[in-house]
């Protein structure tokens, strides 16, 4: 038997707040986009599905197996929906700028350093090598 699967997300696409409606049926993937003004809240697109879903114009069906629906713990939901929140990304083009370039002058940091203590150790055995050497002419 197959189940015809659904999902909406909501999600900010500057300027605006935009919809994405998916579904998988008997006939395939299909997906439609819709765009709202200011951030909707969460009974404006409760009751938005409700009067404008059958009105969606989604695109063509393409063969793509539905998501698995099994039930999940929802305390692990619950520590994901937790995760996701408090994972965000620096805010502007210009923090992102200082944190990209933080990045690579530490990774420049790193091999500077990584080549001075291989320049080290390779001087410490050379002058091992010549003490040793020195000692079995018996200087």
């Amino acid at each position: 038997m197959d189940r015809n699967v659904s999902s909406f997300t909501v999600l900010f696409q500057p300027p605006f707040w935009v919809g994405i409606a998916q579904r998988w049926s008997g006939e395939g993937y299909q997906a439609a986009r819709v765009v709202f003004g200011a951030e909707p809240t969460e009974p404006q697109l409760y009751s938005w599905v409700l009067r404008e879903w059958h009105r969606l114009r989604f695109s063509e069906p393409s063969a793509e197996k539905p998501p698995e629906t099994d039930p999940k713990n929802p305390k692990r939901l619950q520590r994901e929906a937790h995760a996701a929140a408090g994972a965000r990304g620096v805010g502007t083009k210009a923090q992102e700028a200082l944190s990209r370039q933080r990045e690579q002058e530490g990774l420049a940091h790193q091999t500077q350093s990584r080549a001075q203590r291989q320049e080290e150790a390779e001087r410490k055995f050379r002058l091992r090598q010549q003490k040793k050497r020195e000692k079995k002419r018996g200087r």
